[in-house]
């Protein structure tokens, strides 16, 4: 049932011809349940998707008031449409979502796009060494046990070892990481990163970077450590998008929409501890003001619920 703060944000909404800038605070504090809330609420008054009122007015509000999985539907399309596919953005969904929620992920896109996920990544020209990781993450989504084992990641990290570091060209063996990858849980795959650390006395990435260091290799760092470490690794992708040649808004955007109710505080905490700034301060610094920069700096300063875990 609707309450009247809603009625009143769709209201507002509804009766807005221009800026959205006084609803900054409260769309940015709202859970996804709430969000949800407010579009069957604005459907019900006024017969009309709020997406679609909403986009008109500010596409990262839009953005933000989309179910998790329709966005990454979304995203997913985009970053599969740019000139040079944006793989960073498809590594994030397949590694940051739980299996359940990949799912939902390509029944969207399929839906929304009457296309195939896998099939549209398998199919991009020319090839690049990110199709393969990929198409091994979504197959992991689909094969793995639920229970992570601390004897396989022991012996997955050997293997990775053997094959690799430890093997007689040090070379990495793509077929066995792709297998690996393919076969294994997300949660498993991190906790095999951290069996390798302890046997071996480095990180996996310290271990690639031994090797031939190729375009698959470049590719599997990254999927490496956005796995072990997807705070640090969030915090690092921040800071390059807001303070490279060019802004890249664009992954600004996704990141703090993305992980706002993941793990945004560790995210500013490491941010901080890295470059000595305050994300929402480099942000303001770094993007023109107006309501696109305001509604960035509110989701990083948003102070609702205790964050959830990943989707």
């Amino acid at each position: 049932m609707a309450n009247h703060t809603s009625e009143l944000d769709c209201k507002r909404i509804h009766d807005s011809l221009g800026s959205l800038s006084h609803l900054v605070p409260s769309l940015s504090n709202l859970t996804q349940p709430q969000r949800q809330q407010l579009r069957d609420t604005y459907k019900a008054l006024y017969g009309e998707d709020l997406i679609t009122r909403l986009h008109t007015l500010s596409s990262i509000m839009s953005f933000w008031m989309l179910s998790p999985h329709d966005r990454d539907a979304t995203l997913a399309r985009e970053a599969l449409e740019q000139h040079v596919p944006d793989f960073k953005a498809l590594v994030e969904i397949f590694v940051g979502r739980k299996s359940s929620h990949i799912v939902l992920i390509k029944q969207a896109y399929h839906k929304t796009f009457t296309r195939n996920l896998d099939q549209d990544i398998l199919n991009l020209d020319p090839p690049h060494p990110f199709q393969k990781i990929l198409v091994a993450l979504s197959a992991s989504h689909q094969a793995h046990q639920a229970d992570i084992s601390h004897h396989i990641s022991k012996c997955d990290a050997r293997r990775l070892y053997e094959t690799g570091e430890g093997g007689s060209g040090g070379a990495v063996e793509e077929s066995v990481v792709l297998e690996i990858l393919s076969k294994r849980s997300i949660p498993q795959l991190k906790l095999t990163f951290l069996s390798y650390k302890h046997i071996y006395g480095h990180d996996y990435t310290k271990s690639l970077k031994r090797g031939n260091y190729g375009e698959f290799v470049k590719a599997l760092t990254l999927v490496v450590k956005c796995i072990c470490n997807p705070a640090n690794y969030y915090a690092k992708a921040l800071y390059r998008s807001l303070n490279g040649a060019t802004r890249d808004k664009r992954s600004v955007a996704r990141i703090l929409v993305c992980r706002a109710e993941i793990d945004m505080d560790e995210i500013k905490g490491i941010f901080k501890e890295k470059y000595g700034k305050e994300v929402g301060d480099v942000i303001c610094e770094s993007i023109p003001s107006g309501e696109f920069r305001d509604f960035l700096v509110a989701l990083v300063t948003r102070t609702t619920h205790s964050q959830a875990a990943p989707i």
